[in-house]
Order: C-alpha cells, then structure tokens, then sequence
C-alpha cells in the first residue's frame, strides 16, 4: 500500500510543484499557455504569484509525505492538496462557459482526477494503518467468555 500512497503522492507533488513554480517565476506566461487558464480573465500578477507561493507550500508537504510516508505527514499533506483542489474542480465545473468542447472535458477531467486522487491518498493511507494496527494486536477474540479469561 505504501508504493500506492507514494505514487499518489509523487503524481500531486510534481503537479503542485510545476504550477506552483512556473506561476510564481513568470505568471505572465503561465496565464497565456497553461491550457483553459485564460477562460477566466482578467489577468492578474499579483493573485497569480501569491497562488504560485501558496502551491508551492503545498508542494513542500507533499514532498515531505513522499519523502516519510507516515500517517502524520501524509494525512496532512494530501488533506491541504484536497482542501484546494475539490472547492477547485467544483469551480471548474460550473464554470465552462467560453471552453470548448475539447477544453471542458481536459479541465473537468484533469481536475476530477488529482482531486480524486488527494482524498484517495488519504483514505489508503488510513486503510494501510489501520491493518498494521490490526495485524501488531493479533486476531481478535471471539469467545464470549473472553473476557472472563
């Protein structure tokens, strides 16, 4: 499960950080060539570079989660990648007026899956814990007079 947790990880990492830098060095080009991001102008370098700042903190958990992929960094970071990116797709989605055909589908399909994959992330991780957990205490007892042993 680990292996699926990191994969998961590296994919949100690499994302973040590309977007997180490429808009916090130069928001200007950003805007024009990163497909669908001119459907919702106006332009503006100031909210592009806080963005660009803020995603590349998000990135920094997340490459920590990767780099440790213990619950108390993984949970967290996959959890901050989550809190931006479902409100986001929900964005998206109701917004696709001015896309094309081809361009809504690419922007609700690439926004469904690694907001999918965030919260995914999560829920392996608890999953991977709570079986070690089970499998540290052993199988359980299930006689009714156990616990009168």
């Amino acid at each position: 499960m680990t292996v699926v947790i990191r994969l998961g990880l590296a994919v949100l990492f690499l994302d973040q950080l590309v977007v997180g830098a490429w808009n916090a060095i130069s928001p200007e080009t950003f805007y024009r060539y990163f497909p669908t991001v001119d459907l919702t102008p106006p332009f503006s370098e100031h909210y592009a570079r806080d963005f660009g700042g803020a995603t590349l903190g998000i990135a920094l958990l997340l490459g920590i989660a990767l780099w440790r992929p213990q619950a108390h960094f993984v949970i967290p970071a996959a959890s901050a990648f989550s809190i931006f990116s479902v409100p986001h797709f929900f964005y998206h989605l109701a917004n696709l007026e001015g896309a094309t055909v081809g361009e809504a589908i690419l922007l609700t399909t690439g926004n469904a899956i690694v907001a999918l994959l965030g919260i995914a992330v999560v829920l392996v991780t608890i999953a991977r814990d709570r079986r070690a957990q089970r499998e540290e205490v052993g199988p359980a007892r299930t006689s009714e007079y156990a616990v009168l042993e």
